[in-house]
């Protein structure tokens, strides 16, 4: 039996073939197989019900950590979309000593930052500098600027791949670097955050002194996936990126960035396959100058052509 016939019925919106490389940010990459955009939470829970085990599931936000390879994904994508991109529950937590901000997955984490802004929510400040939605920041524990997820979130909403709803708290997570202990298929469909009382103009404040520096310091208006290789123990993958003399390096039209080493862009015609052959000839070299074994931060999914 195909996939096509094993397909629940939502009220949502189901695409079949659906073209990726237009959802991610390097817009490269394949098909869909199918491309689920579901209506609210119970069409979320009961598709998952209904559709057969064996056929995968995975989440797509808004593609800025990621390569989907020319051969796209098989079984089914899910994005998330408005209904799933509030970001309106505030509310003072215990003794009103800390501030609780609660979020839709499908939000930018620009969303949720000038939410905590506009309401007196410290130490959220960096989520203005995570380009992607709130359900991938809390299930790659997502940081920048000296702070993770792993040190705002309170819990998460979760569906697990047989449809089930759980709320999941921080202690459970399993964060480590750059990384979680999520089970595989399921969807971060809201997040629990918590902060510290503060002035909204401080806070608005440190806002824009990250946005002015990632606008300096970051190739933000290319096509590109944001940092490319986690760093290191005591080091920067940017600067070891530098030192082994991939500053610029090109194959095809995927190019090592100029303005920022730990970043790949697309100059135009890229391939996934370029994009992600480049990555890899800058580990080895890497690992060839200095003896480090960079590791992928951006994620790549699908099936090579």
């Amino acid at each position: 039996m195909s996939v096509v016939d094993t397909l629940p019925s939502v009220r949502g919106k189901l695409t079949e073939n659906a073209n990726l490389a237009k959802l991610v940010w390097f817009k490269s990459g394949g098909l869909a197989q199918w491309l689920f955009e579901p209506k609210d939470i119970d069409d979320l829970q009961q598709f998952l019900r209904e559709l057969p085990a064996e056929i995968p599931i995975w989440p797509l936000g808004l593609g800025s950590n990621l390569i989907i390879r020319d051969g796209g994904i098989q079984g089914v994508v899910v994005r998330l979309g408005k209904a799933f991109a509030a970001v309106e529950t505030v509310s003072k937590g215990t003794f009103g000593i800390d501030d609780i901000l609660i979020c839709g997955a499908g939000a930018p984490g620009i969303s949720a930052a000038s939410m905590a802004r506009d309401h007196g929510i410290a130490g959220m400040e960096f989520l203005r500098g995570i380009p992607g939605t709130i359900g991938g920041a809390v299930r790659m524990n997502a940081g920048a600027y000296g702070r993770e997820m792993k040190d705002i979130l309170e819990s998460a909403d979760v569906v697990l791949r047989d449809g089930t709803l759980v709320t999941i708290p921080l202690a459970d997570m399993g964060y480590t670097y750059r990384h979680s202990k999520l089970p595989a298929g399921s969807i971060v469909v809201a997040a629990k955050l918590r902060g510290k009382s503060g002035d909204p103009e401080t806070i608005g404040a440190e806002m824009q002194r990250i946005a002015d520096e990632r606008e300096a310091s970051q190739p933000l208006r290319t096509k590109t996936g944001g940092s490319t290789f986690k760093n290191p123990d005591d080091k920067k993958a940017w600067q070891l990126v530098d030192e082994a003399g991939c500053r610029g390096l090109q194959i095809g039209q995927a190019q090592v960035s100029e303005k920022h080493c730990n970043f790949l862009i697309n100059l135009g015609g890229a391939t996934s396959v370029d994009i992600e052959a480049l990555g890899e000839e800058v580990r080895k070299r890497v690992k060839a100058h200095s003896g480090v074994d960079l590791q992928w931060e951006i994620q790549r999914v699908g099936e090579v052509l």
